[in-house]
């Protein structure tokens, strides 16, 4: 195995262990709990499993894997700050958009090659990728991971 496949097995590696302690962490949790704020007028759990959600639809896009499974997730939590829109889906809704979205992008992540993974992503340009390399697509997961952390850490307040 080369260095570069090394590296990108970590990053990867790391990734999904995340999503398995995400998971393992959402399986604590009742539908009523995750109603509930992380701490008095903070962000409530529904709200940040909706907004990794919406996060991670995000990364389809800009890993150039296809289109966002769920669009109707950017405005009330990417866009909007907790409480700020009415109608959100319900717990179980958003649930089941994290366990089908983490499927499909274990699927996707598996079927990349490792050279595939130092391509730029999609919010760069060919210009600025051409001066600054390490805008790539192992970048976006190293960075998403470190996001999916921090919010694990707030709702792990909720057990």
């Amino acid at each position: 195995m080369t260095t570069t496949n090394i590296a990108v097995k970590m990053v990867l590696d790391r990734w999904n262990a995340s999503i398995k302690n995400a998971d393992s962490l959402l399986e604590t949790l009742s539908d009523e709990t995750l109603e509930k704020e992380i701490a008095p007028a903070k962000n409530r759990g529904i709200y940040l499993l909706g907004h990794l959600v919406a996060v991670h639809d995000d990364m389809i896009v800009l890993l150039d894997l296809g289109e966002k499974l769920y669009p109707q997730l950017k405005e009330p939590f990417i866009q909007s700050p907790d409480k700020a829109v009415a109608q959100l889906p319900s717990v179980a809704t958003l649930r089941s958009y994290w366990k089908n979205q983490c499927e499909v992008m274990k699927h996707q992540f598996d079927s990349m090659s490792t050279e595939a993974w130092f391509d730029k992503h999609t919010a760069v340009s060919a210009a600025d990728f051409a001066k600054e390399p390490h805008r790539n697509k192992l970048n976006i997961i190293i960075t998403r991971t470190s996001h999916l952390q921090y919010h694990l850490g707030q709702l792990v307040l909720l057990k």
